[in-house]
């Protein structure tokens, strides 16, 4: 399901959409459950790029995008979850982001069909955390969940969603996915060559675990494609030689 909203950011709707923007650059500093790295995307995201946010649950970076790229770029928001799924495009059309296209799918090595794991505290599901389980062994983490329920999921790759969106361009992908980082980046070969887009990934060595990798596998594959890693430190984006239990976010950039 791919849910389109025409719009334009000079409407008071899109201005609410730049207002939101400016208030969570204003708290990545400040509060914890916005991170730090939104402070960061202008030095890499320009009017008229093209954004792909991979596990967008409800929005964080893709409200944060949008005005940076405006009326003549795009943001894709890639989120398998129906609810938070209904939420993105419902927020789209109130926030004015007419640049903002919904698709609700996991993105994946392979196309197919899975579930996501998604678990539940207190009665309530923990969006956040929900994996896909193809290719997992076991929840690992997640075991800390008392239960847990299968959400049926389509899979597709990055590249399939590229082609079928027509995407002649791609600039910046995000992507929080649980773990599930080499199956996303197996499944974006031909998009990370023909493009070269900046990447900012979520790295965590816990959720890797349950896929039988580690962090280093996923920077080695980056590295071997042309890629540098840095990440974002205060104020500015530093060079990292490994990823480091005190920070899960890493910019990727091509190094030619």
């Amino acid at each position: 399901m791919t849910l389109h909203h025409r719009a334009v950011l000079r409407t008071p709707a899109g201005r609410r959409a730049a207002g939101l923007a400016a208030a969570l650059g204003w708290a990545a500093a400040r509060m914890p459950f916005v991170e730090d790295e939104i402070a960061g995307l202008r030095a890499f995201v320009r009017p008229g790029d093209v954004c792909v946010d991979v596990g967008a649950e409800y929005g964080l970076y893709t409200w944060a995008l949008a005005p940076l790229v405006g009326r003549t770029g795009r943001v894709h928001s890639v989120e398998p979850l129906p609810g938070p799924a209904r939420w993105l495009a419902f927020a789209a059309g109130a926030l004015g982001c007419g640049n903002v296209s919904v698709h609700r799918t996991a993105l994946g090595a392979r196309p197919g069909r899975g579930h996501l794991s998604l678990p539940r505290r207190h009665g309530l599901p923990v969006h956040g955390r929900a994996y896909l389980d193809v290719g997992a062994r076991g929840a690992g983490p997640n075991s800390e969940f008392r239960t847990s329920r299968p959400v049926r999921t389509r899979v597709h790759t990055l590249d399939q969603l590229v082609r079928t969106a027509g995407m002649r361009r791609v600039s910046f992908v995000k992507a929080d996915v649980e773990g599930a980082e080499l199956a996303l980046l197996h499944g974006a070969g031909e998009t990370l060559d023909r493009f070269r887009p900046t990447l900012l990934l979520e790295i965590e060595d816990r959720h890797l675990a349950k896929y039988g990798a580690d962090p280093s596998d996923v920077v080695r594959h980056l590295r071997e494609r042309g890629y540098r890693m840095r990440r974002w430190r205060r104020d500015h984006w530093a060079a990292a030689a490994e990823v480091t239990p005190d920070c899960r976010n890493y910019l990727f950039t091509v190094t030619d």
